[in-house]
């Protein structure tokens, strides 16, 4: 039998309730510092809980974060059991969500080219347009001396 979208709804219970342990203040571990809870994505048989979230800082902030998850994880599977009613509680996996970093990275470079086809579209605005060329028996073109 298909579970629908049981995964899912397990997946946004346990985001919203880890987005609440961590708001409370109620981890004292002070190697978690400001995270964002972006998405979990639970298996189809509800065992492993990846939980995927984002981080401000650089890369020793986001290594120490990604420490101090690891080190708490225990503490956030008992009080997600407690919190939810699952015959068994999945197991926890923090992983950092590179998918906004490439999405801001592709924003950059969409910047990047709206900036230079304006700058193109500038360059060419302020030169002055290529004259064209005199073709004998044009109507447009000077009469040439031969032709009087």
């Amino acid at each position: 039998m298909a579970q629908g979208h049981r995964p899912d709804r397990v997946g946004e219970q346990i985001r919203e309730e880890l987005s609440e342990i961590l708001s409370r203040g109620q981890v004292h571990d002070p190697g978690i510092g400001f995270i964002t809870l972006t998405r979990v994505q639970v298996t189809s048989d509800l065992q492993i809980a990846r939980v995927f979230y984002t981080t401000l800082g650089d890369d020793k902030a986001r290594k120490e974060t990604a420490r101090a998850l690891d080190r708490a994880t225990g503490f956030f599977r008992r009080q997600v059991g407690a919190r939810l009613q699952l015959r068994r509680v999945p197991e926890l996996e923090f992983r950092f969500d590179e998918s906004i970093a490439n999405q801001d990275r592709i924003e950059r470079i969409l910047h990047e080219i709206h900036e230079q086809d304006a700058q193109r579209a500038a360059d060419a605005g302020s030169e002055p347009p290529p004259a064209p060329s005199a073709v004998e028996g044009d109507p447009g073109s000077p009469p040439d001396d031969d032709d009087q």
